[in-house]
């Protein structure tokens, strides 16, 4: 572990330090021939983000179900779609709602306490450090790497956090106004991830066969808070031994 920590802190500043995120209920061992759900990730031609999915690029994936877990379900549809080009990865999210539950105005807060979609990439196996990224409605973004050791995890905000290291996002609503407290029927949100935001990752960049675990998540607070997953968690969306497969076509 120690090498981990070495790597990590090279590449991300202490001052950068947030608060440590969600519930920390651990990371789970993996029960013995458990298989993981897999998704097949397309390579595409880089493409501009209009947060509404308007890009022809995304015709060519198939959406991804995320579905209810957790002990407050919602009826809410929640699908998504990932490509993946030569310079970055990209996500598409389309969250069926009633309500933007979201006051939160700027990036870097503790937005998952409102409604607010994420995914998690972990790269490799080899140690337990992978870069989760949340973006609200409001179109308001968290992009954090996190070094999760036994359960214990903290979030670390990238370091010279611009040009080509930064995301490029929108998001879109259907329905009401994009402001917090707007009755809508639903929400977009669309945004790429350039590869330079996270190095050192080791497999970064991925090629053809290379295969990533990952995980992608919804909160919802229409009714207290709802939870969405592609793969379930059993308490905590840092299980990262709960995570899928995203295998680069």
């Amino acid at each position: 572990m120690k090498k981990i920590f070495i790597l990590f802190l090279a590449a991300f500043s202490v001052n950068s330090l947030v608060s440590q995120v969600k519930t920390d209920s651990g990371a789970s061992a993996d029960t013995p021939g458990k298989v993981h759900g897999s998704a097949t990730i397309k390579k595409c031609s880089d493409f501009q983000i209009t947060g509404d999915g308007s890009s022809d690029a995304w015709k060519s994936t198939e959406w991804i179900m995320l579905t209810p877990q957790g002990s407050n379900p919602s009826p809410y549809a929640t699908k998504a779609k990932v490509l993946y080009s030569p310079v970055g990865i990209y996500f598409l999210f389309n969250c069926e709602d009633k309500k933007l539950t979201n006051t939160m105005q700027a990036d870097n807060l503790n937005l998952w306490q409102e409604d607010v979609v994420e995914i998690f990439l972990w790269t490799s196996e080899e140690f337990p450090v992978y870069f989760e990224y949340e973006i609200s409605p409001l179109n308001y973004e968290l992009p954090i790497i996190i070094p999760n050791y036994k359960g214990k995890f903290l979030g670390w905000l990238p370091w010279n956090y611009e040009g080509d290291k930064r995301t490029r996002h929108q998001t879109g609503v259907t329905g009401g106004e994009k402001k917090g407290g707007a009755t809508v029927t639903g929400w977009t949100a669309e945004f790429f991830i350039p590869y330079k935001l996270l190095i050192p990752l080791p497999q970064v960049p991925p090629v053809s066969g290379t295969i990533w675990r990952a995980n992608m998540y919804r909160i919802d607070h229409d009714n207290g808070s709802s939870q969405f997953s592609w793969q379930k968690t059993s308490g905590s969306f840092h299980e990262y031994n709960s995570f899928g497969n995203f295998i680069f076509k």
